[in-house]
């Protein structure tokens, strides 16, 4: 859909200046994420951690011509082609043209709330409906305050039925959403503990949700839910409700019963008088609970025909919620994205993928299947996607379906080859066809495109880290909102990422703006240059072998003596190099690395007398910020740093910027933030000072069950003969030993493990490649299962404090050789 410049002034009530009324197509609110810059408006954002007006500069470089901000400074009226558009809140102007988007269009919109399930029941939904209904639906998790407006935004008049979905985490946001999405079918799933904190009740947060469906046609729930069945009534919503239930047979819906199989259920339901059978592939509660959702929905929508659907209930697939980034063949990196496949969710893949190849020398490749159901004509459609992968620089396009076939000669000026079908790529495929290539998968489901992702993988251990990336931002940004706009953050990703992958998290945390990495040594450096990284990089334990790295990448020194000073000064002389950015430790208490405070006025004299190096910043550290005992120690080694900074900044003749803070210091002493501070462990979802509910878990310890041994009571388990078993036991063996990074202390009942939800003891000692647990009292537990060794309910800081040590240990003691795998939800 097209609008003038002039028509979204006059929608957003804006003042403006209008250099030429151009046509605006794609709604911009993330900088990284341009596509088309003469059609996009970018909406220039301020939230607690960032502010869009930062970016504006930038955006016309690239041709962006429109901007929404909130007041046009002085550099905004020197971009003489640009048009502003100015209001009081650009988040409001934005919720407020996507809500008159919305009402041009009158076909049936389904809204989805609740705490959890909203993402499955939409892609579900979307599996049963999409031959049905030419549906546009929101991409991926795009249910907040933004990404509602921007997944209404896709809405035009090709669409027959639009699904999205709305979160909400404080009071009075649904008021924001309502009139964006204005649902004809209202759908709330469930009540959790999500964002509870920041609701009286559980209830006040229910009735908010059921806000969003003040005017919809029908609300459809579970109608065995007591507290949304409550809130219905306090919300004088119960007139329009429309419940499915498992113990009332006079219910719309009734579910007469659940029957279980090894790998599929039976769901008998009744409605309208008739009875009939579902088959679905599925045996998980919460999956069966969302298809009963998408029934209610469907009889609303079609009655006549959801009967006739047996095969396509069969057929339906696990929903897919995350990005994930694995290493592949050849060295390859694969990116997995076959969670949905429409032009809107390809965009979001090839911005991640953009943004993971930057400064790699890896070919950008794209598999690609047929786009199914998109109701516009295949010569359309791939030509948007021809143009969008010139636009985004893909150089490799692989093409498998026969639409996709037939539209070949859209995409020219880039190497091709196009299948038929999945089965003749697989028939075709050698391994060498690919090599140092960074590969999206994006395949719609009936393709099988995990045939393919089973050729690319590279194939490794069993064992996995998996590491949420969503997760990593998160915590940052809770970080950053306890921080001044002005005050800098220092990421540490030392130690290979504290165990975690340095990349990944550097790139991630690079995309969040983060003002500084911290690493080691310099060769920690000299990888994230070569990888791409190009933010500045402190090096905290350099090394006088390292000049010549931290010269050529341009890592910036930690000093903390007189010896590694002057050996810096002289290579820079002898280089003629000036102005080299240095950072200067004092030793404030730790007794660790670092200049006495009486040394400033000697550091002063150095440091006038040369202009090879230049002081950016100047620090300390605390010893015992993450312990309320030691905290006059802390308040002392704050005012000793306090004191030694200001003689030495006065001493060199210009600002410096100072930082104390660490991980436990900012969670504690937030009021010495001073310039920077250095967000270490937290990151990773580690408070060292006992912050609980604000951080998000990051990393899962991941490993299958190889064989399980029926082992009579009184025998003996491994190594040593150090378990011997009291009952008849069933012990299960698992790929993942001291060599892996579990460490021994945990043999012998000390440590466990996660097996159906249910902890498992570890049985004798660990081995080097393997070790057993015990899964007696997990009656189900078979070969294959998955294992959790550490995740957000069994802690590493669980685990750390049952064998007397720290959770670092724990983490960066995991071995090079177990996966990592990294994904965004």
């Amino acid at each position: 859909m097209n609008y003038s410049i002039k028509e979204i002034s006059s929608i957003i009530n804006a003042d403006y200046r209008v250099v030429n009324d151009g046509i605006v197509s794609h709604l911009l609110t993330d900088s990284r994420a341009l596509s088309f810059p003469e059609t996009s408006l970018f909406f220039a954002i301020k939230t607690k951690t960032n502010d869009g007006h930062k970016y504006v500069k930038d955006l016309y470089k690239l041709g962006v011509r429109n901007f929404v901000i909130t007041d046009e400074n002085q550099e905004f009226k020197q971009m003489r082609e640009a048009n502003f558009l100015v209001v009081k809140d650009v988040l409001k102007a934005l919720q407020q043209l996507a809500a008159f988007h919305r009402k041009r269009f009158n076909y049936p919109v389904v809204g989805i709330t609740g705490s959890n399930g909203k993402t499955v029941v939409k892609e579900l939904l979307y599996q049963l409906l999409h031959e049905d209904f030419n549906i546009v639906r929101s991409p991926r998790s795009y249910n907040s305050q933004i990404g509602v407006p921007l997944s209404v935004w896709e809405m035009n008049e090709q669409h027959t039925l639009g699904i999205f979905e709305a979160g909400i985490s404080l009071p009075n946001e649904m008021d924001n959403l309502r009139p964006i999405i204005s649902p004809t079918i209202g759908l709330i799933t469930n009540i959790g503990e999500a964002h509870q904190k920041n609701f009286k009740s559980a209830k006040e947060k229910c009735i908010e949700k059921l806000s969003l469906f003040v005017d919809s046609e029908v609300i459809i729930y579970n109608a065995d839910d007591e507290l949304i069945e409550s809130a219905l009534e306090a919300s004088c919503l119960s007139y329009k409700a429309v419940g499915w239930s498992r113990r009332n047979a006079d219910a719309t819906l009734f579910v007469n019963s659940i029957e279980k199989g090894d790998t599929s259920t039976i769901l008998r339901c009744t409605t309208m008088g008739i009875t009939h059978d579902y088959i679905i592939p599925f045996v998980d509660d919460a999956f069966i609970e969302d298809v009963i959702h998408c029934i209610a929905v469907m009889f609303y929508l079609k009655p006549s025909e959801i009967i006739n659907k047996d095969e396509i209930f069969r057929m339906l697939e696990s929903v897919a919620m995350r990005l994930e980034v694995k290493d592949g063949i050849e060295g390859c990196q694969l990116i997995n994205d076959t969670y949905n496949s429409d032009f809107n969710s390809l965009s979001v893949a090839l911005d991640f993928m953009q943004s993971r190849r930057a400064h790699k020398k890896l070919k950008s490749t794209v598999i690609l299947s047929d786009i199914l159901q998109s109701g516009v004509w295949p010569e359309y459609l791939y030509g948007r996607v021809a143009e969008l992968f010139r636009r985004k620089k893909v150089e490799r396009v692989i093409g498998i379906g026969k639409d996709l076939c037939a539209c070949e000669k859209l995409f020219v000026n880039v190497e091709k080859s196009f299948y038929p079908s999945t089965d003749t790529f697989v028939k075709s495929f050698k391994p060498l066809m690919f090599r140092n290539e960074m590969i999206l998968l994006k395949g719609s489901r009936l393709f099988r495109f995990e045939r393919i992702t089973e050729l690319l993988e590279k194939k490794v251990h069993e064992t996995v880290l998996e590491v949420n990336l969503d997760a990593v931002v998160h915590n940052y940004n809770y970080f950053r909102s306890l921080l001044h706009p002005s005050t800098k953050m220092v990421c540490m990703i030392k130690a290979f990422g504290y165990g975690v992958g340095a990349f990944e998290l550097a790139k991630t945390l690079q995309d969040q703006r983060c003002d500084y990495l911290a690493v080691a040594v310099a060769d920690e450096g000299e990888d994230l240059r070569r990888e791409g990284i190009s933010i500045p990089v402190l090096v905290m334990n350099p090394e006088m072998s390292s000049f010549n790295l931290l010269f050529e990448y341009q890592l910036e020194p930690e000093v903390y003596s007189f010896r590694l000073l002057d050996a810096l000064i002289r290579e820079t002389k002898r280089r003629g190099i000036t102005s080299f950015p240095i950072h200067i430790k004092i030793d404030t208490g730790m007794h660790r690395l670092g200049f006495e405070p009486s040394d400033m006025p000697e550091i002063c004299r150095r440091i006038r007398q040369q202009n090879g190096v230049v002081i950016r910043s100047v620090f300390s550290h605390l010893a015992g910020s993450d312990a309320c005992e030691f905290d006059e120690f802390s308040e002392q080694q704050v005012s000793v740093f306090s004191k030694v900074a200001a003689v030495l900044e006065e001493g060199v003749g210009y600002q410096l910027i100072k930082h104390i803070l660490n991980s436990a210091g900012i969670e504690r002493f937030t009021q010495y933030q001073m310039d920077m501070v250095r967000l270490g462990i937290s990151l990773y979802g580690i408070s060292v000072s006992g912050l609980r509910g604000k951080l998000q878990c990051v990393c899962s310890l991941k490993t299958i069950i190889l064989q399980i041994r029926d082992v009579p009571a009184g025998d003996s388990i491994g190594y040593g003969r150090r378990t011997v078993v009291s009952r008849d036991s069933r012990i299960a063996i698992i790929p993942i030993g001291y060599a892996d990074g579990l460490d021994r202390r945990l043999s012998n009942g000390v440590g466990e493990a996660l097996v159906a939800g249910r902890r498992c003891p570890i049985a004798g000692n660990i081995c080097m490649d393997a070790c057993m647990i015990d899964v007696t009292d997990v009656p189900e537990a078979a070969d294959g299962d998955t294992v959790i060794i550490f995740n957000d309910v069994l802690t590493v800081d669980e685990i750390a404090s049952k064998i007397g040590t720290i959770p670092y240990e724990i983490l960066t003691s995991i071995s090079p050789r177990v996966k990592r795998i990294y994904f965004r939800e």
